[in-house]
């Protein structure tokens, strides 16, 4: 498996893995600033990571990051509309 590397240095192997992605810039960036970081740091090894890959890499991962968003969507809009349908019950 191919790897690509953050910015300090660290692997992350691009296995069609998404998690793992999220993983690796977590650790990165959000625990190594002590939960104190900005857009621009999130940002910047984003597009750091992004470099790395192959056009082939960026689409899948792509796909892979819009099919998740479209589910967390979803699933937000559900919720909320059930939500409301037990607060109308309630009330």
């Amino acid at each position: 498996m191919r790897s690509i590397k953050t910015t300090s240095g660290t692997a992350v192997v691009l296995d069609g893995d998404l998690l793992a992605i999220h993983e690796a810039l977590y650790q990165e960036v959000t625990v190594k600033k002590d939960l104190n970081r900005s857009y621009e740091d999130m940002n910047r090894e984003i597009k750091h990571l992004i470099a790395q890959m192959t056009a082939e890499e960026q689409q899948a991962y792509l796909l892979d990051s819009l099919f998740m968003g479209q589910n967390r969507y979803e699933n937000d809009l559900a919720d909320a509309y059930f939500r409301k349908l037990k607060k109308t019950e309630e009330g």
